[in-house]
């Protein structure tokens, strides 16, 4: 007998693991049907029953899904008990139970079986479920999880067995009678085994004969359960006059009576709710006001990152108002949506919890939110951010708390699991916050939402709970619906197209347009039923109290030794101890730096400690000097010094900093104002590789609790919100490149549409215009692309995804959760602050940035590399200033890989400058950026004795002589307002930022003082004028002296290790840039040029990085190599010391095999890192019969070898009896080419090593082409110009047309990049037979405008038409007509004429001869054409002259 029953029940369990004894976690059933069938298929009985609800009721979701409602199964529903025996009477009878999907309906009648104290009988049962693996495989349905066929659902299994689909009703008698159909016909196809049915082989044919043709469905009559309640609900309705609407006369009176009464909307989404929301916390104040609202809440999804700067928004808003309009002050009321679960630690099972609004009533409510919004992310995140109910109640103070939106737990309970579990809930949230509860009501015209008020309103009545009417805001205006909507797929990474659902072939959506920020009257009128429910904000307003979250910030405690603590400090926090231990410290170092201390030194460093002591900050001078000095203690470089700090003596003294501020006339108020107190702010650079260490060192010291990052917000930008809507909206990838190209670099939508004509030619450059207008003209359109830009231009500036600042580091007093929320950071254990750096200071913090910088590890590896080569012992802070060699690198602008100074634009300048003293670096460092780059030029003639240096007062030689009369640095501007006009050290200081960030109204302050004092001090009030006019003109310009020097400094000495020790430094830059395969690229080019020779890796000279050997050529490091980790380098390394290996075999034999594999030892092959032994490298990848390749041999052996060596079996005479394992046999196979050699070697590497395929026509390619591939991605740069170009073809397609027609895509590959190229129509037929994988190919293309499109009228991207292909080997002979010889009048010489008729006989030909003879200095020149001699102009013909050293020239 066979058994096929389904239920029907009030939704789905929370937890599918949960125990049946569960029994609040199992939904109740509410409808069962089952046929009973024999062995051959014939129904015995079958059964249908609505089940009774006793103590629970169907929730809203589940009538939705079955349409079975409360009253249906109260009124025609049967007892559970009367069910349950009978059901158990039909399983008395039955051998087998059957469904699809049977374990849900088991563990469902099994939890009713519990709830009736009997025994559950169905784990007793054989089980046939129709929904397996088996029809699975039967229905071979795509998108299963990992990689398999999907399981089928009812419908699905039910098409594929009888070709047309059964619509499943979610009505138990329907289900079932679907699911014996299909269970029985699988048995006539013997999909089910003999063993399965517990029967004989011969029963199949039995039931076949029975069955001879495919199941038939039984013909049950099944009632429309949806319809069925839908009656009832209308006649209970008409019976109690339930649905009894409010009179017109009470609706006036209610609109009259909230006349006066002010609405605020305290549920709204900002974007930090990240991609789910588009107002930002700006555009809600805006509207807030715009609409005359009295307060706004801000109630992100689980986070508070926008709290501070809704805070401080809402403040600087209330500051503009008048006194007059004093009434119109909004009240920020902070907020945070969290989802509370049922343990916030508990993450073996997904649980998002229930949407509960949070709001704070004043400061210490927001820092209860704060520290639940930590814990949500530090302890609870899984999936989401989560608390649960026991951290509440921990931090419920001072706090209110509204129900939430459908999400919320007493309105989904409502809809998902029942009534009664809902109110048990409220009355949870009502006993725990007594008045500060209120029941959230929406209307947002959606049905699930009627219902849920429908339950909501009486059962708030009933427990004496407020109403709140909310709008749950997540766009400010309803035309934003759209843009909003694209969002959300943007989050999912869904299309629009895809329909709004919940399952497979769906997405989510909001349901309607009504989520957006409703004016008063809106409101009024969706609630004018209720108006207590508008009423009733005022009251929640009125509890909250405004604050502020700006602070003064607050140091952690700094541990100073006992015999400088003072007891002063414990009883009114003074500084007095950190004072006297820091100017201890001082005082100390200032020996040591500077020996003898003369009085003006002495009153330098009591001037900056008295500056450090009135801001209240020597803590932090503590604190980084100690870090600092463990940082060096771990043999961690630090950097001499970044920013303005470097001004500071005090931070030289603690060595802090690196360069002395008086040798360099540095200035101390240009880092701390004497005349105001604001924050110290000083920058270290680490090397990079020991950054982490000396983090590690400040959480050790000051605990993980009280050291933070800082978040970072990732925005969208123009352009990636073009993209990313185009994406959504399905709009073809090239014409979102197309559009996204519109727009200028580093410029805004909003500013591009917000601009006039004139600002437009004004903003943008000449060739920017064009494009600008067209975007313009675009968004004007009614097409997709229009649609795209313009919602494009609402989700600009959307949050798009959180990271962390590169080097922030945040140290706090105490648990940093009492200061700010927290969250983790993605790929550390360290905490984020969720405030992002732009506030975190104000917001009280200590802010310290570690930068990691490479060029110290740069420096740090080339010091051991010489230590290591030449046994030299280097001091980088002690090289000498005046190093000739050093200099002449400079100045013959050799500066690729020196610091600041490789750029070819700056190489220029110095080949001009010639620089001679360590000021001229500093300078030039200040000068070559945007703005001051202008004044390069004029630098230059000063300096070079080009130009007069003129100043404009006598006296401002004194600090301009340094630049050539030219102010470079801000500090000159500052050192000439004290010494012309008598300005004080503060006054300087606010002048040199007034200038630099163009502070009209200070500027209009100062000018008449500086005019004033410098006239009473004798200096003409014209020049005074002058000397002002400049210094506004510039000083917006100049730069930080002290940065300057410091990064001067730095550059000086990677330029001398460069010039000193060549091979070692151009190794550790190698090294340092292993990560960047072009970078690496680029640098052994430089290597070649500077002579040095850089060889592939050898595992009997290479290390991990790029190292130099004993003949002084650079080894390509190891690590460099994929698939070689560090561990098997390691070991390589190692066991190297104890001898150099002779063979491969020795090698693994002696290396411990644990360490490296297969793929490192291919790695290494290929990358030529055994070229060293006796074998090439296609042995080593040679396979026998068996298809096993050598270098698997080697490791066997190696394997069986070390194996052997552990065993220590001992012979009869207790010797060792070492087993002697044979080494495999070396196969003999033929050498790879040269071609396949080197792209082994690009595979494993990225780069060409020992060579480059296009090596043989460099020639070619200098002298015939005059672009390279990375052009053809700004062809826009090349219309109407031919492009001549040379590569190798990489890979090649040849397609088809929907018309027949032929065309490719091949791509062509030069030194540095490649391109793929498309070729069509004739011009493919004419040159397909050039597109051959690795061939040489030389392409003439002319870049013609892009087609009109003749609906649009818009023109498309340029294109390339193929005038000429040829084989490079073919070039040099028809584009070389004739060879020009060059030789200066002094080389002319017997010998000379000699062998240059030698070289010529050796290379006759028949193209054309010409030599000219010149003489320099007087520049004259002797042009002689050859009526007798021809020549062959080859390659070989041309390394020939270049070995003499013979000048020439191809025309």
């Amino acid at each position: 007998m066979f058994l096929i029953f389904d239920t029907e029940t009030t939704g789905l369990p929370k937890r599918w693991n949960a125990p049946l004894s569960d029994t609040e976690n199992w939904p109740r059933c509410i409808q069962i049907a089952w046929q009973l069938h024999d062995n051959k298929g014939v129904l015995i009985e079958h059964e249908d029953y609505l089940i009774q609800p006793e103590g629970f009721n169907v929730p809203y979701d589940a009538e939705k899904i079955h349409g079975i409602s409360t009253e249906l199964a109260s009124k025609d529903g049967v007892p559970l008990k009367d069910v349950i025996e009978r059901f158990q009477k039909a399983l008395s009878k039955t051998k087998f139970i059957v469904g699809q999907n049977l374990g849900f309906d088991n563990n469902i009648m099994g939890a009713e079986f519990i709830r009736l104290g009997i025994e559950n009988p169905l784990p007793n049962y054989q089980v046939l479920d129709t929904c397996t693996e088996t029809t699975a495989q039967l229905c071979q349905l795509p998108g299963g999880r990992g990689g398999k066929f999907k399981l089928p659902t009812l419908s699905e299994l039910h098409t594929f067995l009888f070709n047309h689909p059964f619509s499943e009703a979610h009505n138990a008698t329907a289900d079932v009678e679907a699911t014996t159909r299909c269970f029985l016909e699988l048995i006539r196809r013997k999909i089910y085994s003999a063993d399965e049915l517990q029967v004989e082989p011969d029963y199949f044919e039995t039931f076949n004969k029975f069955n001879p043709e495919p199941i038939k469905l039984i013909g049950l009559k099944h009632i429309n359960l949806k319809k069925a309640s839908d009656r009832i609900r209308k006649e209970i309705a008409s019976i109690s006059n339930e649905e009894e609407e409010v009179s017109s006369d009470t609706i006036d009176k209610n609109i009259a009576g909230l006349e006066k009464v002010s609405f605020a909307h305290l549920h709204n989404h900002s974007q930090f709710s990240i991609l789910q929301s588009t107002s930002s916390t700006q555009n809600l104040i805006k509207a807030t006001a715009d609409n005359n609202m009295p307060a706004v809440a801000l109630t992100d999804s689980g986070n508070m990152m926008g709290a501070f700067h809704f805070v401080m928004q809402v403040n600087n808003y209330n500051k503009t108002l008048s006194e007059e309009d004093s009434s119109k002050k909004i009240k920020a009321i902070v907020g945070c949506e969290f989802f509370v679960c049922e343990d916030h630690l508990n993450k073996n099972h997904k649980d998002n919890g229930y949407q509960i609004v949070l709001l704070a009533k004043n400061k210490k409510g927001y820092h209860n939110l704060a520290k639940m919004s930590s814990i949500a992310f530090t302890d609870g995140f899984y999936y989401v951010p989560r608390i649960d109910k026991k951290i509440i109640e921990k931090y419920k103070e001072d706090i209110m708390v509204l129900s939430g939106s459908l999400y919320g737990e007493v309105p989904s309970k409502i809809l998902n699991i029942g009534e009664k579990q809902a109110e048990d809930s409220l009355i949870w949230w009502k006993e725990t916050f007594g008045e500060d509860f209120y029941i959230e009501l929406s209307r947002h015209h959606q049905e699930d939402e009627k219902r849920v008020n429908s339950v909501l309103i009486p059962m708030a009545k009933k427990h004496q709970v407020k109403l709140v009417a909310t709008n749950n805001t997540y766009y400010i205006n309803k035309k934003d619906a759209n843009a909003h909507d694209i969002l959300l797929c943007v989050k999912d990474g869904e299309k629009q197209a895809t329909p709004i659902g919940r399952g497979r072939g769906y997405r989510y959506g909001l349901p309607n347009q009504e989520y957006y920020f409703k004016s008063q009257s809106e409101m009024k009128t969706l609630f004018k039923d209720l108006p207590q429910a508008i009423k009733n904000i005022s009251e929640i307003i009125e509890k909250v109290t405004p604050f502020s979250l700006k602070r003064d910030v607050l140091l952690p405690k700094f541990d100073i030794p006992k015999e400088f603590q003072n007891q002063e400090d414990d009883v009114d926090g003074g500084k007095r101890g950190e004072n006297t231990f820091l100017r201890a410290l001082t005082y100390e170092g200032a020996k040591k730096r500077y020996g003898e201390l003369s009085d003006e030194l002495t009153e330098r460093l009591d001037f900056e400690l008295e500056v450090i002591a009135n801001t209240g900050y020597p803590g932090y001078f503590l604190i980084v000097q100690d870090f600092i000095a463990e940082a060096r203690k771990m043999d961690v470089s630090v950097g001499p010094g970044r920013g303005s700090a470097a001004g500071s003596v005090v931070a030289y003294c603690l060595w802090i900093t690196n360069i002395d501020p008086i040798k360099y006339n540095l200035l101390f108020e240009r880092f701390l104002n004497p005349e105001r107190i604001s924050m110290p702010d000083i920058d270290i650079d680490f090397d990079d590789e020991g950054r982490g260490r000396v983090l590690d060192y400040v959480i050790e010291k000051y605990g993980t609790n009280q050291v933070a990052q800082i978040i970072t917000y990732g925005t969208m930008a123009a352009k990636s919100s073009i993209r990313d809507t185009a994406r959504v909206l399905d709009l073809p990838l090239n014409s979102a490149d197309r559009i996204s190209k519109l727009i200028p670099n580093m410029t805004k939508l909003k500013k591009i549409f917000g601009y006039t004509d004139s600002e437009i030619r004004n903003n943008f450059r000449n060739d920017e215009v064009p494009k600008v207008n067209e975007l313009l003209v675009l968004a004007e359109g009614n097409d997709l692309e229009a649609q795209t830009v313009n919602q494009a231009r609402i989700l600009e500036g959307s949050v798009r995804n959180v990271g962390t600042h590169a080097c922030g580091v945040i140290i706090t007093p105490d648990d940093i959760t009492n200061f700010v929320p927290v969250a983790t950071a993605k790929d550390s254990d360290m905490f984020v602050t969720q405030f992002d750096n732009s506030v975190v200071e104000s917001a009280g913090l200590l802010k310290m940035d570690f930068l990691g910088l490479k060029t110290l590890t740069l420096i740090k590896d080339t010091v051991k590399l010489v230590k290591l080569k030449h046994q030299v012992e280097l001091d980088p802070d002690s090289f000498p200033l005046d190093d000739e060699l050093t200099f002449e690198l400079f100045q013959k602008g050799e500066t690729v890989g020196i610091f600041q100074y490789e750029s070819a634009g700056m190489q220029k300048y110095l080949k001009d400058l010639k620089p001679t003293v360590f000021d001229d670096l500093i300078a030039m460092n200040a000068l070559y950026r945007p703005g001051p780059i202008e004044y390069i030029p004029s630098f230059v003639n000063r300096k070079n004795g080009d130009e007069d240096i003129l100043y404009d007062l006598p006296a401002m030689e004194e600090y301009l002589k340094e630049t050539y009369g030219i102010t470079v640095y801000q500090e000159q501007v500052m050192l000439l307002s004290q010494k012309l006009a008598n300005f004080t050290k503060g006054e300087a200081d606010v002048l040199r930022k007034a200038m630099g960030k163009k502070l009209i109204a200070v500027l209009d302050k100062m000018k008449p003082k500086f005019i004033t004092q410098a006239k009473e001090n004798g200096h003409d009030e014209e020049k005074l004028e002058k000397i002002w006019k400049d210094w506004e003109a510039f000083a917006s310009y100049a730069f930080n002296k002290s940065h300057s020097t410091c990064y001067a400094w730095i550059a000086y000495q990677t330029a001398y290790l460069k010039a000193h020790y060549p091979a070692e430094y151009m190794a550790a830059v190698l090294s340092n840039n292993m990560n960047d395969i072009k970078q690496v690229s680029f640098f052994m080019e430089e290597c070649r040029r500077m002579g040095l020779e850089v060889l592939g890796p050898d595992v009997n000279e290479s290390y991990y990085k790029f190292t130099v050997n004993n003949q002084g050529a650079i080894r390509f490091g190891m690590g460099a190599i994929k698939g070689v980790g560090g561990n098997a380098v390691a070991t390589i390394v190692e066991t190297r010391a104890e001898g150099k290996y002779k063979s491969v075999f020795d090698l693994a034999k002696r290396i411990d095999l644990r360490a490296t594999n297969k793929k490192a030892f291919e790695g290494l092959a290929l990358a030529g890192g055994f070229d060293g032994f006796d074998s090439h490298r296609a042995q080593y990848l040679h396979p026998d019969d068996k298809g096993i390749l050598f270098i698997e041999k080697v490791l066997r052996f190696a394997a069986k070898f070390q194996e052997s060596q552990n065993s220590d079996q001992l012979d009869m005479f207790g010797g060792s009896s070492e087993v002697q394992i044979p080494e495999p046999e070396v196969p003999p196979c033929e050498k790879w080419g040269t071609l396949k050699k080197l792209k082994q070697e690009k595979e494993v590497v990225g780069i060409y090593i020992s060579g480059h395929p296009l090596d043989d026509f460099k020639t070619e390619i200098n002298r015939f082409c005059n672009c390279t591939a990375s052009d053809f991605n700004y062809l826009e740069n090349f219309i109407n110009r031919e492009m001549c170009f040379g590569g190798m073809v990489g890979d090649v397609q040849h397609r088809e047309t929907k018309m027949g027609k032929g065309w490719a895509l091949f791509t062509v590959e030069d030194y540095n990049e490649s391109y793929e190229f498309r070729i069509f129509g004739e011009q493919y037929l004419k040159f397909r037979h050039f597109l051959v994988p690795n061939s040489f190919i030389f392409i003439r293309a002319l870049v013609r405008e892009g087609w009109v499109n003749k609906e649009t009228q818009k023109k498309g991207d340029p294109r390339l038409q193929f005038n000429s292909m040829q084989m490079l080997q073919e070039v040099m002979d028809s584009h070389a007509k004739r060879l020009t010889i060059q030789l200066p009048i002094e080389e002319v010489s017997n010998d000379h004429i000699i062998n240059l008729k030698q070289i010529i006989k050796d290379f006759k030909g028949d193209k054309y001869l010409e030599l000219i003879i010149y003489e320099s200095s007087e520049k004259i020149k002797i042009t002689m054409p050859s009526k007798k001699f021809k020549i062959d102009i080859s390659n070989d013909l041309l390394k020939r002259l270049e070995k003499e050293q013979i000048s020439y020239k191809l025309n």
